[in-house]
């Protein structure tokens, strides 16, 4: 049985979201934002829907979390995406000060720490490939059902 406070539980909370964004054509991204064991903050890529580039899953989720929080940082809390952070979003997370990322699949063109780019904050930790497949096979689903 999955506990509901272990990584696999958030991260499949945001693989439903990145579901959602998929049915909806948006490139299949989903995030949230976890702390003391709570979802402060959610999101999936809004781009086409809001006409905004800006509107990626994790920039949604770090809105919503500082948000709620009444907080400009989000130090103690930990960001779940299906896909590794785009340098947008790491310059996001990085002024967040968002303390630990987890992400799915890695994003070999863009991602942040595929190209080893120094924009996140020195103290964030970042943790890769939990549910790669599944993240994987859904971005690529998405792209190979956009060339047909």
């Amino acid at each position: 049985m999955l506990s509901i406070y272990s990584d696999e539980y958030y991260m499949k909370q945001a693989f439903m979201l990145a579901e959602k964004a998929f049915e909806e054509g948006e490139v299949p991204i989903g995030a949230v934002i976890v702390s003391g064991h709570k979802i402060i903050g959610k999101g999936y890529n809004q781009v086409e829907k809001l006409g905004d580039a800006t509107a990626h899953a994790e920039m949604i989720a770090i809105s919503a979390a500082s948000g709620y929080l009444g907080s400009k940082t989000l130090e103690n809390c930990t960001l779940y995406v299906t896909i590794e952070p785009c340098p947008m979003c790491g310059g996001a997370l990085y002024w967040s000060r968002i303390g630990k990322i987890v992400f799915g699949a890695p994003e070999p063109k863009f991602g942040v720490k595929s190209k080893q780019l120094a924009v996140l904050h020195p103290k964030t930790e970042i943790v890769g490939g939990l549910m790669e497949f599944e993240c994987r096979e859904l971005i690529q689903r998405f792209f190979l059902n956009k060339r047909n």
